[in-house]
């Protein structure tokens, strides 16, 4: 699968005369698919981590732990996605043991990369007594760069 992937990218830079004429990607390409909190206590076995998401294996393996617990990707705007023309981006907190924790992602792209920055929030003042790990997922379209996490 890797060389697969290996190959459409190879075929989309070779397609490109100038990196001058590359569309950059605009606030609009980054679809949300989901945001909000996984109740599992960690039972889920999601580890604090940023993950890029590039074949359906992949994204059926995160969706069946995802929904080991509760039926979280119910509430997503989407779970079909055509990884020809689309990767996943998702970010899983630490498990927090309070509620009002969330992320929120910043996307800036230049010619070498693809920067998404993780920017994370505690509760101000008094929060709920449950255990939560924070989650934010979007869709983007095929990157011929790397992403990289800030």
């Amino acid at each position: 699968m890797h060389k697969l992937l290996g190959i459409v990218i190879l075929l989309l830079v070779v397609n490109c005369k100038s990196t001058e004429n590359k569309a950059k990607m605009v606030k609009e390409d980054v679809i949300l698919i989901g945001k909000g909190d996984l109740y599992g206590s960690g039972s889920e076995g999601i580890e604090q981590q940023n993950l890029v998401i590039t074949s359906e294996s992949e994204w059926k393996e995160l969706l069946t732990k995802i929904d080991s617990v509760n039926k979280v990707s119910d509430s997503f705007s989407e779970t079909q996605i055509d990884f020809s023309k689309y990767g996943i981006i998702a970010v899983f907190d630490a498990v927090k043991n309070s509620g009002g924790h969330s992320l929120s992602l910043v996307f800036q792209e230049t010619k070498d990369k693809f920067l998404v920055e993780v920017l994370r929030k505690s509760p101000d003042g008094i929060a709920t007594s449950v255990m939560t790990q924070p989650y934010y997922i979007v869709k983007i379209p095929i990157q011929n760069v790397p992403v990289v996490f800030k």
